[in-house]
């Protein structure tokens, strides 16, 4: 009677582990539709915790904190289970990014200092997961036009609103509020173009150190943003040959080995 009862449970066990794999890296509209839903969840977190960064908590804000703690760890928990490799997993930027996450939502009562502001490094799974890029490189033509572009501004956008956050919390009171997170914004943005205007500055060694920081990644960031927006855009499509994956929009022929490609276009097919 156990031996067939347990049995049963490691049936039950192999059929939710391949549903949950199917969902996640599966082919199926279902599953497409279940990632598209999963990402925007994950843009709706993101709003969530840039708006409530400069706010006071609150018991609700904390029940819901955890609450948000607790299904991006289940999240986190199903990938951990389906994946062939969970070292090369761990070690992905986005899974660290959603672990700090957790732990800030997860731990923030019993912390002292104000972690909110690496809430928003959960801005990095939005588009930097493997299955997604493949979802939207099949699904929409101006993701892949564009898919440089895109990404380029998504990491300076966590990059921006990272750095205000941390600003706020090192630079501003907590009674600072809306108006303090916006000097904190406005300082970011500044330190980030060197603008350098001089109202809002850094006084302290870490502040100085941070300003630096700031400037040097941003600049980079922004320069990389700059760049895919004004040079020949190409589209990631992967030579069958040779493995050659950015080619001209209207190629033919793979530049590198001849051979022919099959990129899918606009066009008009006719009536």
């Amino acid at each position: 009677m156990v031996l067939g009862d347990n049995m049963w449970h490691v049936e039950i066990m192999k059929e939710l582990h391949q549903t949950i794999r199917l969902l996640y890296a599966g082919q199926s509209q279902r599953a497409r539709r279940f990632r598209y839903g999963l990402i925007f969840f994950d843009a709706l977190t993101i709003v969530y915790f840039i708006t409530t960064a400069a706010l006071p908590a609150t018991p609700v804000t904390a029940a819901l904190n955890i609450s948000l703690g607790l299904l991006i760890l289940l999240d986190l928990a199903a990938q951990f289970w389906i994946s062939d490799n969970l070292r090369r997993e761990l070690t992905r930027i986005y899974t660290l990014a959603d672990l700090l996450v957790v732990a800030s939502l997860l731990l923030a009562p019993l912390l002292t200092a104000n972690v909110a502001f690496l809430r928003v490094l959960r801005g990095l799974r939005l588009i930097h997961s493997y299955h997604l890029l493949r979802d939207l490189r099949r699904d929409s033509l101006f993701f892949r036009r564009h898919e440089d572009a895109i990404l380029a501004a998504i990491n300076l956008f966590v990059f921006i609103f990272v750095t205000t956050s941390l600003v706020f919390v090192l630079a501003f009171d907590d009674e600072a509020g809306i108006a303090g997170y916006v000097d904190a914004l406005y300082f970011t943005v500044a330190t980030l173009t060197t603008t350098g205007f001089g109202d809002i500055t850094m006084t302290t060694t870490g502040g100085k150190l941070l300003s630096v920081f700031i400037m040097v990644v941003g600049v980079a960031l922004f320069l990389q943003l700059a760049r895919t927006i004004f040079q020949p855009s190409k589209i990631n499509h992967k030579c069958p040959e040779c493995g050659l994956n950015r080619h001209e929009p209207d190629a033919i022929h793979c530049k590198h080995c001849g051979e022919l490609l099959k990129i899918e276009t606009e066009g008009d097919t006719g009536p």
